[in-house]
């Protein structure tokens, strides 16, 4: 069977679609699946075929809106769950990981979509920077938790993955502040600089789970495009868009932007591409863009082997958890 040609244009459901027959029995659990945002499309349109989707967010009546909604537009039988889970708070990612546990259902694929809105410098009660909590800390304890559920759900013909939904912006900044991610400071805290930091390390994190759990688990990082979400139209996020053009003075996308705009349903693409693409199974660790591996466009800084390692053993010792296999 030959498969199609995906590309900037292609759509989730499109993705989805083509590989039918790979999410069938599967149980996925994405993070951040708000309405009108990627994880959401990326939940729906997976669910016309998983086992089951589990779906996450930090706010349970937000969560409900969007569990309601999917039940609402799926085909009858359609198995979603959500979960209530703050990924800036460990002891919330410890509560979620063992709810998860407890499920007789085995893992396949964990999408950690979910990121916190940016804006002023603020700390979480365990003393971290909200946005590297949200995208590095909470998602590193939660996925070091997981793993043996992952790591069960193997066979023959299918090896566990996790999606890590990072940003071309990473290419922007000059990778992870290894100093400030122990000791954050309000004095270094700028927004956007932030941001693509929380975005290296998650290119950083799909490669060296990748390495360290010898292919046992596929780590694999992607940029969804530039799509007009719920984080683009947080006033905090607004004047540093604009200042890069991504957006107008008054908060709306800017057309002209060197920046293409894509749809939520084209943006989520890339996240079911990483998820059960089986032209990617022998490039664990890599960097997708468009729906297709794009190795070339992930930053040296954020692939290197060294940085990789020290970000791992750091987060580790932050978060007071070994994370071996």
């Amino acid at each position: 069977m030959s498969l199609p040609t995906f590309s900037a244009s292609t759509t989730a459901e499109e993705v989805a679609d083509t590989f039918a027959a790979q999410i069938r029995g599967k149980n996925v659990l994405i993070t951040g699946t708000s309405l009108n945002g990627l994880g959401f499309e990326a939940a729906r349109v997976i669910a016309k075929y998983a086992n089951l989707v589990i779906i996450t967010g930090y706010n349970s009546e937000r969560l409900k809106l969007s569990e309601e909604a999917l039940k609402k537009e799926m085909t009858p039988g359609a198995n979603i769950r959500p979960l209530v889970l703050d990924l800036a708070s460990l002891a919330s990612v410890r509560k979620a990981a063992a709810e998860v546990n407890a499920y007789p259902e085995p893992l396949h694929v964990l999408v950690h979509n979910a990121a916190h809105g940016g804006g002023d410098f603020t700390l979480t009660p365990d003393g971290f920077e909200i946005q590297m909590a949200t995208g590095q800390f909470g998602p590193f304890l939660f996925t070091k938790l997981l793993a043996p559920k992952l790591l069960a759900s193997a066979s023959a013909d299918f090896t566990p993955r996790v999606v890590f939904v990072s940003s071309d912006a990473h290419l922007f900044g000059t990778g992870v502040d290894f100093e400030n991610l122990v000791h954050p400071t309000p004095e270094k805290h700028q927004n956007m600089a932030t941001y693509m930091q929380v975005k290296s390390a998650n290119v950083m994190f799909a490669g060296e789970l990748s390495r360290r759990s010898g292919g046992k688990i596929k780590g694999y990082s992607l940029h969804p495009g530039t799509i007009f979400t719920n984080i683009m139209q947080k006033e905090a996020n607004k004047k540093d868009l604009a200042g890069f053009g991504i957006l107008n003075a008054d908060g709306t996308p800017n057309t002209d932007s060197q920046f293409p705009f894509k749809t939520i349903p084209q943006g989520a693409a890339t996240t079911v591409v990483a998820a059960f693409d089986t032209r990617i199974e022998d490039h664990p660790g890599s960097y997708l863009a468009d729906c297709v591996l794009a190795a070339d466009k992930a930053a040296p800084h954020s692939v290197d082997p060294e940085n990789t390692k020290k970000l791992w053993d750091l987060t580790e010792q932050i978060v007071g958890e070994k994370f071996t296999f």
